[in-house]
């Protein structure tokens, strides 16, 4: 729609919370938050003053859910529209029932609901079926038919445990419920184009099944309508006395009602263009551009408009629907399928692997098409031609799972939660169905930890590595949404949304701490996300030192000699030999590693015990300090037997000075450049032994299996001057630095680019979920 008034020659200023796709036809921008009405005209009114040489001539919207900060916006600012007040009671389907009665237009009886006394005035008073729908609804959406009284409650609860704004936006104007008889009878849309009061222009459109079912879902619209010419001049002699009592002057009109044997009945009216193929539609059958001529009516430019006196063509439009909600799996649109002269439009909204919501758990289709013919048979004929074509695959949610097995009250009741558990287990379960050729299609979910602002040292290279992958995966292909867990209410908004497929998952702190970062990986599992690398187990035991050992420990993995204390007075193995390091128990990077945690005497141990429990408050991991060299072994896979070790990288500390000791402390990593460059790195190791080598890389295998490590995994072992190897640490998500260090250093090695390696994590991440048993 931007587009197409950017091409007439509008200059367009787009009101908007955020910049987005529009940015390449929008001439300004004004952000703000469309829901936050009073903070969106203070944003257009501070425009206005300080950009003194700009005229907004008309304000137009296209979305339901600013029809009525639209109306604000002409009432502010003298601008050519629907007035605020007008708008209020057409947008309420309450208040414009009200309007109906008062002004003597036919109207279903009505009441609005909000006691259990509501139901049981609806339930004694009324004729069922009766429809339940929410007053501020822009669709079918939560429209549903009750067609007894022992079913009223039971759908009032559904509609209204259900609906929100995060399903339907446009239910940010409000959340109120009301009950209305059905009406039986025809239903069709209304297309209209008004000015000063006059009809320009009209169009009236056949709906498909409306009335079938309780959830008031129609298959399409044909266009012009089949109805007799009597009924259609009843129609729009309806419309025009509707719009003239509340006063619509100029707008672009959606018009709904409904043909019954007694007469017309208005069922609502959108103050915008109509949806989806309205537009393809309109313009199709004769030649009406409603965006142009609604930009014009909008800035005050008068009109005329000359409706042909028969259509050029016929058109259907006909929405693509599942018969059960389910994940997408085939999709098949021939690429030459617009060859046909019969197709005006086509929109597809899936793709393979999508979830796909339909009553009572959603409101989704696939999407939409419009065909035309030489009259509607002809046009009939041609979208069964064309629907013949087109082929997709909707497997239910798996009937064996326990989502929706549980005891139901009603044939409502476990809607809302059986939706949020069928959107985790969708993504799961598009994963496994994955082809690998589509790989870079999966919309990637990057959870980073990004910190502007920070001048500390190992948060300016989270946030430099987040933006290296961001900008690496982007330039390949993937659409990627960034994730920071410093805003985990955000976090957990976007995932909820469904429209992540995968997350990549390189999240080192949550509340500034290292401790959790295992329940950032727990939070993925609770919401049956799929994720790249370890899991909250596999996270938790490598961050917590002490059990790290233990572990070692009992499957007799080589480690240096150690102990451990909760408190400065608990006992310390005696046979413990000096030198000895203290390290934190459960911190990352090298946090709370410093030249003073290698001690040589029981007195220094104290004297640092007292020291590192005083300031990081956090127990204590006491172990032999091994003097040699450190080998850090890179592993790629999760299959024991198809596990890749990269080659291996090899740190040498014999340039150090005689008074340091031969470690990674906080300094030598972050903050002391010249002692970073005094170590010697090697990509792969010069002058060790193949026994050596091949005995490092079997102890660190082990250690990645027994702690279970997925896609990608780091050990870090010491060797000491005889030559024997011992274990340090496990870092079962190691850093992914663009800057060429560690993991990407290694890859490089055997000619693996950066991108190839985030694609291969992306894809043993894809086959582990494709090979593993379904989370139910």
């Amino acid at each position: 729609i931007i587009q197409k008034l950017k091409k007439l020659g509008f200059k367009v200023i787009v009101l908007n919370k955020e910049k987005n796709w529009a940015q390449a036809y929008a001439d300004h921008w004004i952000l703000a938050d469309n829901t936050n009405h009073a903070q969106s005209l203070q944003a257009v009114q501070m425009f206005i003053s300080s950009h003194p040489d700009i005229k907004i001539d008309g304000v137009l919207t296209f979305w339901e859910d600013d029809v009525l900060l639209t109306a604000k916006i002409v009432d502010k600012f003298n601008l050519t529209g629907i007035p605020y007040s007008i708008a209020l009671k057409v947008r309420n389907k309450f208040l414009f029932r009200d309007f109906c009665s008062e002004n003597k237009i036919l109207a279903p009886k009505y009441h609005l609901i909000r006691t259990q006394e509501d139901i049981d005035y609806i339930s004694e008073n009324f004729t069922f079926p009766v429809v339940i729908k929410p007053a501020f609804g822009s669709s079918s959406a939560f429209v549903v038919k009750v067609e007894s009284k022992a079913y009223l409650k039971e759908t009032y609860e559904y509609v209204q445990n259900n609906i929100s704004s995060g399903v339907e936006s446009s239910l940010n104007d409000g959340l109120d419920i009301f009950a209305e008889e059905f009406i039986d009878g025809d239903e069709v849309d209304i297309d209209i184009l008004i000015q000063n009061g006059k009809i320009k222009f009209y169009s009236i459109a056949d709906n498909y099944n409306k009335s079938k079912g309780i959830f008031f879902v129609d298959s399409g619209q044909a266009i012009p309508s089949r109805l007799p010419t009597e009924s259609q001049d009843k129609l729009i002699e309806t419309a025009e006395e509707v719009l003239e009592k509340l006063g619509i002057q100029n707008g672009c009109i959606h018009f709904e009602a409904k043909c019954a044997k007694n007469g017309i009945y208005p069922i609502e009216i959108n103050m915008r263009m109509g949806g989806d193929y309205v537009y393809s539609y309109t313009k199709g059958a004769w030649n009406i551009d409603l965006i142009e001529y609604a930009a014009k009516i909008a800035i005050g430019e008068y009109v005329k408009i000359k409706k042909p006196a028969a259509p050029k063509k016929y058109i259907i439009g006909w929405d693509l629907h599942s018969e059960n909600s389910g994940i997408l799996v085939e999709l098949d649109v021939p690429e030459d399928i617009k060859k046909y002269k019969w197709i005006e439009e086509m929109q597809i909204y899936k793709s393979i692997g999508d979830p796909l919501f339909i009553p009572p758990e959603g409101f989704e289709h696939l999407g939409w098409l419009t065909v035309s013919g030489e009259n509607l048979l002809d046009a009939q004929d041609n979208l069964d031609e064309t629907l013949k074509k087109i082929s997709y695959k909707v497997v239910k949610f798996d009937p064996d799972a326990s989502i929706g097995k549980t005891e139901r009250k009603n044939r409502f009741s476990p809607a809302v939660l059986n939706k949020k558990l069928l959107l985790r287990t969708a993504k799961i379960d598009a994963i496994r169905r994955l082809d690998f050729k589509n790989q870079r299609n999966l919309r990637i979910g990057l959870l980073c930890n990004i910190y502007p602002e920070s001048t500390d040292p190992i948060e300016i290279n989270l946030t430099l590595t987040a933006k290296e992958i961001e900008e690496t995966l982007t330039s390949i292909g993937y659409n990627v949404t960034i994730l920071n867990p410093e805003d985990l209410y955000d976090v957990v908004e976007k995932l909820k949304r469904g429209d992540i497929d995968l997350v990549f998952n390189v999240a080192e702190k949550l509340y500034n701490s290292y401790e959790y970062k295992s329940q950032i990986a727990s939070l993925l599992d609770v919401l049956q996300i799929p994720y790249t690398g370890a899991s909250p187990f596999t996270l938790s035991l490598a961050t917590d030192k002490i059990r790290f050992k233990k572990l070692l420990a009992y499957h007799e993995i080589p480690t240096p000699n150690w102990d451990y204390v909760y408190e400065p007075e608990d006992e310390i193995e005696d046979e413990l030999e000096y030198p000895l390091i203290l390290k934190p128990s459960n911190t990352d990077h090298s946090v709370g590693i410093s030249e003073q945690s290698v001690v040589t005497n029981k007195q220094d141990m104290y004297k640092q015990l007292n020291s590192l429990m005083g300031d990081i408050k956090r127990p204590v991991l006491i172990e032999e300090y091994i003097e040699g060299d450190e080998y850090e072994v890179y592993i790629l896979g999760n299959d024991k037997h198809d596990l890749q070790v990269l080659p291996l990288s090899r740190t040498i500390f014999t340039n150090f000075a005689k008074d340091k000791w031969h470690i990674f402390s906080y300094e030598t990593k972050w903050t002391d450049k010249q002692q970073r460059s005094e170590l010697i790195r090697q990509f792969p190791p010069k002058n060790i032994s193949k026994k050596l080598e091949s005995l490092i890389t079997e102890i660190a295998l082990d250690t990645y299996n027994i702690f279970d490590c997925r896609d990608y995994g780091k050990v870090e072992i010491k060797v000491d001057k005889d030559n024997n190897p011992y274990v340090i640490e496990l870092n079962p998500n190691p850093w992914l630095s663009g800057s060429g260090k560690g993991m990407v250093s290694a890859a490089k090695v055997i000619g693996m680019r950066y991108g190839e390696l985030l694609e291969e994590i992306i894809r043993m991440s894809v086959e582990r979920y494709q090979k593993t048993a379904r989370v139910c």
